[in-house]
């Protein structure tokens, strides 16, 4: 099988069965490098719900995507295979069973050794996915956190897991080394102050909007640190964009990043090994002109290009490596 997306002179974008990117499905077995697939999941949100319709709505969407990246100089299309493997499954009444469908196919996923790119579905759903790449990696994840949110809340109405609370599950079971860790787009209100006892107590690095507007994008960019050779995942909340930018998502907080900020900050983000990454919070019910779904296309875009960029890519390294 040519993992290459269907040609948009031979296939105008507006048809042909809607896949990521274009691409091909395959399964899991078959041979190539990346895959991306959707959860359909919204059990976990506490506000709107709907994000369980964001992986049809980003494939259309991404009709529209492409490969090549003017600013790296690289055509992941040439650089990576990459197939749509379709969708995880779910129990849109259960979360519990849910986590563990979501942990198991995960698994089975990185059994082949490909990378991958997951397609939420509320934040719930990174959880089960930072649980499955810890058992395969042995070793806590160095981790990136695009969020208006801290998602470090206590428990709600009794239940100890919904999309406010993975970021602390995972520091909790020691799925990602919160010294590796980075929250960028965080903002206020908060409940209380309370809330931010459990960043302060475990020293986890916090980048509020205010922080990245100080001074320029670029001295910014410069002051984020360098991620090494440790497993990193980057988990993209579209929340962290101003709902001027991404009005589709379940909690929206006004006083955001723009959607060109995320895309400076993707592309200056210094990664070694980036194994994993999500995009979640996409609600096509609040969405109107497909903003956040485009949203949601480029930023899987970004990070196909640094998966690109890997020394191990099957296809030869481009001169601007």
């Amino acid at each position: 099988m040519e993992f290459k997306p269907l040609s948009g002179r031979e296939y105008p974008r507006f048809s042909a069965i809607k896949t990521f990117f274009r691409l091909p499905i395959a399964t899991v077995k078959d041979d190539f490098d990346v895959a991306i697939f959707g959860i359909p999941f919204d059990g976990g949100v506490s506000y709107r719900p709907g994000a369980r319709f964001a992986p049809s709505q980003i494939r259309e969407a991404s009709s529209l995507g492409r490969g090549y990246h003017m600013n790296r100089d690289v055509n992941f299309f040439e650089r990576l295979r990459v197939a749509d493997i379709g969708d995880c499954q779910v129990v849109p009444i259960d979360l519990e069973q849910t986590y563990e469908k979501i942990e198991s196919f995960v698994s089975e996923v990185l059994k082949s050794k490909k990378r991958f790119i997951s397609v939420g579905g509320d934040h719930s759903t990174t959880l089960p996915v930072l649980r499955a790449l810890k058992k395969h990696h042995g070793k806590k994840l160095a981790f990136i956190h695009f969020d208006a949110h801290l998602d470090t809340y206590p428990a709600a109405w009794g239940k100890e897991y919904h999309h406010g609370a993975f970021a602390r599950h995972a520091v909790e079971e020691g799925l990602v080394d919160p010294k590796k860790m980075i929250q960028i787009g965080i903002r206020g209100p908060l409940a209380g102050r309370d809330d931010l006892d459990f960043i302060k107590k475990h020293k986890i690095k916090v980048c509020t909007v205010d922080d990245v507007r100080k001074k320029s994008l670029e001295s910014f960019i410069d002051s984020l640190p360098s991620f090494d050779e440790t497993p990193t995942y980057i988990s993209f909340d579209v929340d962290c964009l101003d709902p001027a930018y991404a009005p589709g998502t379940g909690t929206p907080v006004v006083g955001g990043l723009t959607s060109y900020e995320t895309q400076k900050i993707l592309r200056g983000l210094k990664i070694k090994n980036l194994v994993a990454g999500d995009v979640v919070e996409v609600s096509p019910p609040y969405d109107h002109a497909q903003l956040t779904s485009l949203v949601g296309v480029d930023v899987m875009f970004e990070f196909l290009c640094h998966m690109a960029f890997k020394p191990t890519s099957p296809r030869k390294k481009s001169k601007a490596q």
